[in-house]
């Protein structure tokens, strides 16, 4: 019996071992992030894998653009339209997480995440679009060491070059180019708040881009544009 113990010990040290080693890689990534563009992301490597199950010489459209030759109007737009209190925070909205449950609780369904942009990111950059147990945990840990490692602009940064904006679209840039046809920096307000609306399901409005319900949102954000603060 106390061997059966030992062994139960030293799986129990090695699992530790093995879950402090990749915190410490992502921390790792996370600190080199800081100063040197992410390449890639988990979530758009997945889509690639998708892609190219279906076509192999399917290809990603995704170009890196500065943080200043981003147009604010679509800075305020996805501040509006995912996460208003972005500067305020340390990560986590905990009154839009509230929101989102009695929301969610009202209509008997999830119709409302509350994830931050913060939350969005990690969970973009570093994990699988599987659903598991953990998942949800390691977000929050990814999510503390993106707020502790990098200011709000950096976070900020990264987040518009990495996010999904149509079937293998990423960032800004390659958003701006595929929709409009124009850099992220000439993008007026209606066309960033038109992306900003696409966020949520940008696949689907990939292919019904005037969707009633896209339009609609796109007026709501536009009317808050104004009053977005943007780090």
């Amino acid at each position: 019996m106390e061997k059966l113990w030992g062994w139960i010990w030293r799986g129990l040290a090695i699992c530790f071992a093995l879950l402090f080693l990749y915190q410490v890689w992502l921390f790792a990534h996370i600190c080199w992030w800081v100063k040197y563009n992410p390449s890639s992301s988990a979530f758009m490597e997945t889509r690639l894998q998708v892609m190219q199950d279906k076509n192999p010489k399917a290809a990603l459209q995704y170009q890196w653009v500065p943080y200043a030759k981003i147009s604010n109007n679509l800075k305020r737009a996805l501040i509006v339209a995912e996460d208003a209190n972005f500067v305020d925070h340390e990560g986590f909205d905990w009154d839009g997480i509230a929101k989102a449950y009695l929301k969610n609780m009202q209509r008997g369904k999830i119709v409302a995440g509350g994830s931050t942009i913060s939350q969005q990111l990690a969970k973009n950059l570093f994990l699988s679009t599987k659903r598991t147990p953990w998942r949800k945990g390691e977000e929050a840990i990814i999510t503390l060491m993106l707020e502790v490692v990098m200011d709000k602009q950096r976070i900020f940064e990264i987040y518009l070059n990495v996010i999904e904006w149509g079937e293998g679209v990423f960032g800004a840039e390659a958003a701006a180019r595929h929709y409009f046809g124009i850099s992220a920096g000439q993008l007026s307000p209606e066309q960033a708040a038109k992306l900003a609306a696409m966020v949520p399901n940008p696949r689907y409005y990939d292919k019904h881009r005037e969707a009633r319900g896209l339009l609609a949102k796109t007026i709501v954000i536009l009317d808050r544009m104004p009053d977005a603060d943007i780090p």
